[in-house]
């Protein structure tokens, strides 16, 4: 039988259904409190198509078996893995096998080497790594002509590591997209210091306490927000860099929408929270470019900002991101995937406007919300 079976199918398999089922169920007990901010994420059918609850079901299952999974440009799920016992397994879950070289546990611990080395002493101008399932290696992004002592020291390291590494050159330069000019997701926000950033999304502590999420590079050094010259409320909790995530206070009178700004598509439901997969279509809103759209290219990234300000576990995706944009809303469908970190620009513009793919970075949802206690406002 053919393991090359439509991703919708695959919901037929128990294997899927069930691991499927059970993230359903985890999120709508961590989210669901029966009022207008905390709607459940709906019934498991929807776990359909390029859903990124299918996936992490998946994933789930296999464990540290699998390397990683993405979406071909048919539509359907691929899962890398490195021994044909697991890819057995793949088939039975009614998604695609792809064989490579080395296993989950050796590509991470050579991210690991990357991630120690940059931390007790610098990537230089390298500006990231992640472990790839489409090439079943670390793949080190380089700017070109980058051949400083130090990022060249790095990449010897990363080198060191023979196939299991992959160098890519690229171009434009790597930058938080914080504005320096200065309650949906999206929107404006600004800072007592002069500074612009975007709301990523709304949500509620354990104890009830109101608050939005955005970039933690937005909220380094604690400042106030506001937005339309009202005030918002006093940064919560910070943490920047190695991770980018910070949340702010929202004080009463604010009404916190389970929404996401469309800027004239039409405002974005947020129903739950999606894990990034390589392969998946994924949107942006921020106050700069507004709603840009593209797709999920690498997770688990690594990148290297400048000035020993190392960011681990963002995704990377195509959608256009500029100055401004950061702590913005980033979705698939309805799910909420994680706020925008930062993003590789040519004159501080996107790369798709000088003729080449976007580069931007995001921070994981799910993981700001785990390490702040808190949980989503959901839609009606």
């Amino acid at each position: 039988m053919s393991g090359r079976y439509r991703v919708g199918a695959a919901l037929a398999g128990a294997v899927v259904l069930t691991a499927a089922g059970l993230v359903a169920a985890n999120w709508a007990n961590a989210e669901s409190r029966g009022d207008r901010q905390t709607a459940t994420t709906g019934p498991v059918d929807q776990v359909t198509g390029q859903s990124p609850l299918l996936a992490e079901a998946v994933e789930t299952q296999l464990g540290s078996k699998a390397v990683g999974s993405y979406y071909d440009e048919a539509g359907e799920l691929v899962v890398a893995v490195s021994d044909l016992a697991t890819a057995q397994l793949v088939r039975e879950a009614g998604a695609i096998p792809r064989l490579v070289r080395f296993t989950a546990d050796q590509l991470n611990a050579v991210q690991g080497e990357l991630n120690r080395l940059a931390s007790s002493s610098s990537a230089g101008k390298v500006r990231s790594w992640y472990v790839d399932p489409i090439s079943g290696t670390v793949v080190v992004s380089v700017p070109k002509g980058a051949h400083d002592l130090i990022t060249e020291r790095f990449l010897e390291r990363a080198k060191a590591n023979g196939d299991q590494v992959t160098i890519r050159t690229v171009t434009g330069q790597v930058t938080t997209t914080a504005d320096d000019f200065g309650l949906r997701g999206g929107v404006q926000v600004d800072k007592n210091t002069g500074y612009v950033c975007s709301l990523g999304f709304n949500a509620r502590t354990t104890k009830g306490t109101r608050i939005f999420l955005t970039a933690g590079h937005c909220t380094a050094g604690k400042p106030s927000f506001s937005r339309n010259g009202y005030v918002l409320g006093n940064t919560r909790t910070s943490s920047f860099p190695g991770n980018d995530f910070g949340t702010v206070s929202v004080i009463e009178g604010w009404d916190q929408q389970g929404y996401v700004e469309g800027w004239g598509a039409g405002n974005v439901a947020v129903k739950g929270i999606g894990n990034a997969t390589v392969g998946s279509t994924l949107c942006k809103s921020g106050k700069s470019t507004g709603w840009t759209c593209g797709r999920i290219v690498a997770r688990n990234v690594t990148v290297n900002y400048g000035n020993n300000k190392v960011v681990r576990g963002l995704f990377q995706h195509t959608a256009c991101t500029e100055a401004g944009d950061s702590g913005g809303a980033n979705m698939t469908g309805n799910y909420a995937q994680g706020i925008s970190s930062g993003a590789a620009l040519i004159n501080g513009q996107c790369l798709e406007k000088h003729g080449q793919t976007n580069e931007s970075y995001a921070q994981p949802v799910g993981e700001a919300l785990k390490a702040t206690k808190s949980r989503l406002v959901l839609s009606n």
